[in-house]
């Protein structure tokens, strides 16, 4: 067996899921699809589903936190762009992607397209996103292109085939044309710009379009794993072979992280140290080389929203001002404010000697309190994680949260009839 054998017997094969691997399924797909209808109202979504008006015909699919339907690829690209825009949507910390984000946009609009059973709906949103997840897990390089637009989309595709029925002879062709449409590069998190979560909105699209592609006779290129200019020596290195051979058996949706506020997951761990805490005057962060390079950026007051977001000091003066972070301080006038840069100032930014590029723990914080207490903090693994997870009440009070933000709340309908629906 090679890596790409495995890969595609797990993507299309029969699969059982172990009662907690379906409860956490469950679970992160009702906090993807909250997160989803809060960003119906964040910065670019309006413009994004304008654009995607005009996509394809044919049977439509709801758009989340709207009373809004649209084609299936264009409803992809807005879930996908509004799942993610706001930076609160669920991470496998090891793998450095944001794998439930492109696999549930993706999913939903096949499964209210071609019509499903839910358990073989919720199979393969958990057969994509651990696609998705392994492919980081087995990369050793650093970030260069952004994974959730790579190791996202391969996952979604395949995810996608599965419930378009498409025979398991058929799935390389689908890797390849996923494969074919990677795209997406750390650039646009550099810059704090809304390309990032175009990203994720382009490869939500792309993976429903592969799979149309196949189903309409074309083929793809065999080799998309391991090939001369396959995704690993491409997108990132590293030897998949050993970890897609535990695909089926290592179940890593269970090992994903939910975040508990809209920020930068590498800015959890901070946030998390600073809660329910007003009376700091000094926070010294060691922190890992990858929370540095993801969210160490400089204040600066005429940041974007998205760039706000990435921002570590701005996000710690929210928390310490206001004991949570709102997507709706995220304003040019508060970017602006003096005082509240004088807290972020508070901040200070140590990088340690973690070998690891790609970890985001452990991290160790020596918070000064004003009557001059110093305490130090250790977070060997980061609130909302699998070892460090979210109460039921936290969980609910985010999802509560995240509804009160979205254009349309929606219904009461569980997650599972959400994801399925029925073709019109």
């Amino acid at each position: 067996m090679t890596a790409t054998t495995d890969l595609l017997a797990f993507a299309a094969g029969p699969v059982c899921l172990p009662e907690p691997v379906r409860a956490a399924a469950l679970m992160l797909l009702a906090d993807t699809l909250a997160v989803g209808a809060a960003g119906s109202t964040a910065p670019g979504a309006d413009g994004v589903l304008m654009a995607a008006r005009g996509w394809g015909s044919g049977h439509t699919v709801p758009v989340l936190g709207r009373s809004v339907r649209l084609p299936a690829a264009g409803a992809a690209f807005v879930n996908g762009y509004q799942i993610h825009c706001l930076e609160w949507d669920a991470v496998h910390e090891p793998a450095v992607v944001h794998a439930m984000s492109v696999v549930t946009a993706a999913v939903l609009s096949v499964c209210h397209t071609h019509g499903t059973n839910r358990e073989d709906a919720l199979a393969a949103l958990v057969v994509g996103v651990d696609i998705a997840c392994a492919l980081g897990v087995a990369a050793s390089s650093p970030l260069s292109f952004f994974r959730p637009a790579t190791a996202g989309l391969v996952g979604a595709a395949l995810a996608c085939a599965r419930i378009a029925g498409l025979p398991r002879e058929r799935f390389a062709d689908v890797l390849g044309l996923a494969h074919a449409q990677c795209a997406g590069t750390m650039q646009a998190h550099v810059e704090g710009s809304l390309a990032l979560p175009l990203q994720v909105a382009a490869a939500a699209r792309a993976a429903v379009t592969a799979v149309d592609l196949v189903k309409a006779g074309l083929p793809g290129p065999h080799d998309a794993l391991t090939g001369p200019f396959g995704y690993f020596p491409l997108f990132d290195r590293g030897d998949p072979a050993p970890v897609m051979a535990t695909l089926g058996s290592v179940w890593r949706i269970a090992e994903i992280s939910v975040k508990p506020w809209p920020s930068g997951r590498a800015s959890h761990a901070t946030l998390g140290a600073l809660a329910g805490l007003s009376d700091i005057v000094a926070i010294e962060a060691r922190v890992p080389p990858l929370i540095a390079r993801l969210v160490g950026r400089p204040w600066q007051p005429d940041m974007t929203t998205a760039y706000a977001r990435l921002c570590l000091p701005f996000l710690v003066a929210l928390m310490i001002s206001d004991g949570r972070i709102d997507p709706r301080r995220f304003t040019p006038a508060n970017f602006a404010d003096p005082a509240l840069q004088a807290i972020g100032a508070r901040l200070t930014i140590i990088v340690d000697d973690n070998p690891d590029l790609n970890a985001l723990t452990p991290q160790h914080f020596t918070l000064t309190t004003a009557d001059g207490r110093r305490h130090a903090i250790a977070v060997p693994a980061t609130l909302g994680s699998p070892a460090s997870p979210l109460t039921p009440a936290a969980l609910a009070a985010k999802h509560e949260f995240a509804l009160s933000l979205a254009a349309v709340r929606p219904d009461a309908a569980d997650p599972l009839t959400q994801l399925c629906g029925t073709p019109e």
